[in-house]
């Protein structure tokens, strides 16, 4: 039987790395992911020499059915973290369980979790939204999560950070990690003018997770 590993990688510390991960990698026919450079990089300081291929949100499905045809064993690792989570990962998985493959996960690293183990808050029911979109359909997402009454997560970029929080509800609590197990990683709780001001006096550069506190949530 064909196997498909989903591997997490680190989101910014290399220690993060399990050796299950480590090994899995090692063995695998080929390691599909999104971005050849990253996880290269990723490899290169592993010693790590394997075949990659970049599977990536344009993929069409025809694509991704041949090179799950042509191997026995095949890895896929997002940019960083857990794939499957706001990653073209779902679509490996619902294509190679489609093509009968053992499907196996190599837990790990993920910024969505590290951020919910920090919060103090409420989180054992809680809304993921991804990223928010750029346009179509951005006034229904911040909507939706306004009317939420569980915690909520999402991730946004360093382009876009200052203009989600101002979408966000302005008078409920957050907490956002900035460069999560990076050398820079900065957290900010408060509201999100507060975290506006606490980014604004120090940096808004890098990748940003987002917890809310569910809705009738107070300190």
């Amino acid at each position: 039987m064909s196997e498909l590993f989903i591997i997490a990688t680190p989101i910014g510390n290399i220690a993060d790395l399990s050796h299950r991960a480590i090994e899995t990698m090692k063995r695998v026919d080929i390691l599909l992911c999104e971005d050849n450079r990253i996880t290269g990089s990723l490899l290169h300081k592993l010693g790590i020499k394997v075949e990659t291929t970049s599977i990536h949100q344009h993929s069409d499905d025809a694509q991704i059915r041949e090179l799950l045809s042509l191997y026995k064993t095949i890895g896929y690792v997002s940019d960083a973290g857990t794939p499957g989570v706001a990653d073209p990962g779902g679509k490996v998985v619902q294509i190679a369980r489609e093509q009968n493959f053992k499907i196996s996960p190599i837990p790990g690293p993920s910024a969505l979790t590290a951020a919910l183990s920090i919060a103090g808050f409420p989180t054992d029911r809680f809304l993921f939204m991804g990223f928010p979109p750029q346009k179509k359909g951005r006034t229904a997402y911040f909507q939706d999560i306004a009317a939420s009454d569980r915690a909520v997560g999402l991730y946004e970029s360093k382009h876009r950070i200052e203009k989600t929080l101002s979408e966000l509800p302005q008078n409920r609590y957050m907490l956002a990690g900035r460069e999560l197990t990076k050398l820079h990683e900065s957290i900010y709780t408060g509201t999100a003018p507060e975290i506006i001001q606490q980014l604004n006096a120090s940096s808004s550069k890098g990748e940003f997770v987002l917890i809310l506190a569910p809705k009738h949530w107070t300190i």
